[in-house]
C-alpha cells in the first residue's frame, strides 16, 4: 500500500517524521512530493498512490482522474474546499479532512487580529480595550468554541450563532446563543467568521449585514474570502469610516481597500491561521492516522464525501 504526501509547502520534518513512523509500522510505504511547480509532478506521483495526503494542494477532477489506484485523500486541515468531493465520489474516493487539529492555531489568530485592530494596527493614537466589549462568533465549531474560550479571559461578552448547533450546547458554554444572523451583527463590537465557504454562504457577508454592526465595528476574517461580497465590503467601507476588516484570507481588491483605507484593513500576506508548528503536526499526523484506520478498520469517521 502506497501513501502519497503532495505538498507544495511542506510538512515540518518533525510532522513527516512522524507521519512516515504511522505508516512504516502499519506496513505500508511513504512516498512524497514536496514543493513540486507543475500540476503534471502531481498527477504522475499520483498515478499509482493508494492514499494522498494534501495540505491547501489542489485535488482536481484532473488529479483524481490520474489516480487509478487511489482509495481515500485526506486533507490535513479543516477545509476541503480544495478537493474536488464531486470527482472523488464519481470514482469511489473517500475524501476527508481533520478537523480540529488546528483549530487552537486559528483561534489565537483571531484574538491577535482584534487586539491589532483594537490598537490601531499597533500604530501610535488612542485604541480601545477589548474587555467589556461584545464578541459575535458566526458559527460555532471547533474554533468558533476555542475563540469564546480564549475571549473570556480579555473579559468580553460573547453571543453566537450557528444553526446547526442546539441552543442549550452554546449556552452551557456561557455564551449568548442569538436567535438570527441579524441579531449577532446589530448587537456586537466585533464579529469573527467560521463559516464554510459553500454555495450558500459565498457572498453571504454583504453590505446589507455588515451595516448592521454597532460604530466601530470589526469584522475578523479567518475563514474563506469567498464568504465576502467584496464589492459590498469596498462600499461599505466607503460609506461607514468607522467600520474595519482584518483578514488572514485576503480579499482579491485587497490593494485597492490598502490604500484607500489603510488604518481600517489589514490582511496577512499569506493565509497563515493554521501555520503554527503545533498545528502543522498534528493535523500531519491526524491524516496519517486516519488513513490506517480507514485501511485497517474501514473507519470513514471523517468523510467529506458521500
Amino acid at each position: 500500500m502506497k501513501i502519497l504526501i503532495a505538498t507544495e509547502k511542506p510538512f515540518a520534518k518533525t510532522a513527516v517524521d512522524g507521519i512516515r513512523k504511522i505508516v512504516e509500522n502499519a506496513g505500508y510505504e511513504l512516498c512524497l512530493l514536496e514543493k513540486y511547480t507543475d500540476t503534471s509532478q502531481l498527477l504522475s506521483a499520483v498515478a499509482d498512490a493508494d492514499a494522498l495526503i494534501v495540505r491547501s494542494d489542489k485535488v482536481t477532477k484532473q488529479v483524481v482522474d490520474a489516480a487509478a489506484k487511489l482509495k481515500i485523500i485526506v486533507r490535513a486541515g479543516a477545509g476541503f474546499d480544495n478537493l474536488d468531493l464531486a470527482a472523488c465520489s464519481q470514482k469511489n474516493i473517500v475524501a476527508m479532512n481533520t478537523p480540529g487539529q488546528n483549530s487552537n492555531a486559528v483561534a489565537e489568530l483571531v484574538l491577535g487580529l482584534m487586539v491589532f485592530m483594537s490598537r490601531n494596527k499597533f500604530n501610535a493614537g488612542t485604541g480601545v480595550e477589548l474587555k467589556g466589549k461584545k464578541l459575535g462568533i458566526h458559527a460555532y465549531g471547533n474554533v468558533g468554541r476555542l475563540v469564546a474560550c480564549i475571549a473570556k479571559g480579555f473579559d468580553m461578552q460573547i453571543c453566537a450563532f450557528d444553526p446547526f448547533i442546539k441552543k442549550e450546547i452554546i449556552q452551557a458554554d456561557g455564551v449568548i446563543a442569538v436567535d438570527n444572523i441579524e441579531e449577532l451583527y446589530s448587537n456586537c463590537d466585533y464579529v469573527s467568521l467560521h463559516i464554510p465557504a459553500n454555495e450558500q454562504t459565498k457572498k453571504s457577508i454583504n453590505r446589507k449585514l455588515l451595516n448592521l454592526m454597532p460604530k466601530g465595528g470589526c469584522l475578523i476574517n479567518t475563514a474563506r474570502k469567498e464568504i465576502i461580497d467584496e464589492d459590498d465590503l469596498l462600499k461599505l467601507l466607503e460609506e461607514r469610516a468607522d467600520i474595519k476588516y482584518a483578514t488572514d484570507v485576503a480579499p482579491s481588491n485587497i490593494l485597492e481597500l490598502q490604500q484607500k483605507f489603510d488604518t481600517r484593513v489589514f490582511a496577512t500576506p499569506k493565509k497563515i491561521g493554521a501555520e503554527t508548528a503545533e498545528a502543522n503536526i498534528n493535523a500531519g499526523l491526524a491524516a496519517a492516522n486516519q488513513i490506517v484506520n480507514f485501511f485497517k478498520h474501514g473507519d470513514t469517521t471523517f468523510q467529506v464525501n458521500r
